[in-house]
């Protein structure tokens, strides 16, 4: 049983092996629907634009999601020496990248949003939530769908559920394996290549498979490609010599964390990474089209 919806900006589909009652994945649409509204900063009303708007003025009330979604945010920015910075907002508004369109911003641009880029100045305490400065906000794009995921895994197996694929854009979560006994067996995408050609292909059950990658979202200005996994510290899209980045761990939300930061990292300061963490390996992929694997990732790959 499969349903597949446009939400989170992307094409989610949702695919039960052992099950034949559809209430059960509208509920987890239903749950994702709900978790959007709390972590989407475009959308009106919701948590993260309610802070974006109090930004300098006063604590907001925020969800428990969104508190702990806040909390991982401020972890990942100390373990990634703060390239992992959700208070990257303004940044984001300012390229606007979506649908091979953008902005190439200017110097002064650039100059007047850096500084409010900080993760020290969202502040979180139980139930609440206050960025420091006016102009400051708070965008979740690269922790909130894996996050989801998350949540929407802990649903369906609380229904029961025991094999299923959540495929949510390019993070995807799997629940137990094939009915059979077997394993799942994802394919990574190529990011130097046209959509559907793979670079690799790999085996797994009741993992997280995410990839960031220059390919996913970018535009093009003056002949040369720009994406959206952009550097905190310069402001532009991140230019350390890789085409993506893929995560496999237990967990979505250290998945998506993980690939963007990686990526920003580049491959020496990404790997190490990975390599000090438990239960997480990587594929990393040039702009040469070289693929660099972390030292566990073969216990994974699908020999071809």
């Amino acid at each position: 049983m499969s349903k597949s919806n446009f939400m989170l900006d992307t094409y989610i589909e949702i695919t039960l092996y052992d099950w034949t009652d559809a209430s059960t994945i509208d509920l987890a649409f239903d749950e994702i629907r709900r978790l959007e509204s709390l972590l989407s900063v475009e959308q009106t009303g919701s948590d993260l634009d309610r802070l974006a708007k109090a930004a300098g003025e006063e604590w907001v009330e925020i969800s428990p999601e969104t508190e702990e979604v806040l909390r991982l945010s401020k972890e990942y920015a100390a373990l990634s020496e703060g390239y992992f910075d959700v208070t990257t907002g303004p940044l984001v508004s300012l390229w606007n990248i979506h649908n091979e369109q953008g902005h190439y911003p200017s110097q002064a641009e650039l100059e007047q949003v850096l500084p409010l880029i900080d993760s020290d100045d969202l502040l979180v305490k139980e139930g609440h939530a206050f960025l420091a400065r006016k102009g400051m906000v708070a965008n979740l794009g690269a922790i909130a769908k894996g996050y989801i995921a998350d949540q929407v895994k802990e649903l369906l197996v609380a229904q029961g559920v025991e094999h299923a694929v959540l495929n949510l854009g390019r993070n995807i979560l799997l629940i137990g394996d094939k009915q059979e006994g077997t394993a799942f067996t994802i394919g990574i995408q190529d990011p130097n290549e046209e959509e559907g050609v793979l670079a690799d292909v790999v085996s797994a059950t009741g993992k997280s498979i995410v990839t960031s990658g220059i390919d996913e979202r970018y535009f093009t200005y003056q002949g040369k490609k720009y994406h959206h996994i952009l550097d905190p510290y310069t402001g532009f899209p991140a230019d350390t010599g890789l085409a993506s980045v893929t995560i496999l761990s237990d967990t979505s939300a250290q998945g998506d964390a993980l690939s963007t930061t990686c990526f920003l990292l580049g491959i020496e300061k990404g790997m190490a990474l990975v390599e000090q963490l438990d239960d997480v390996e990587a594929l990393f992929i040039t702009t040469e089209g070289e693929l660099i694997p972390s030292s566990g990732y073969s216990n994974y790959q699908v020999q071809q």
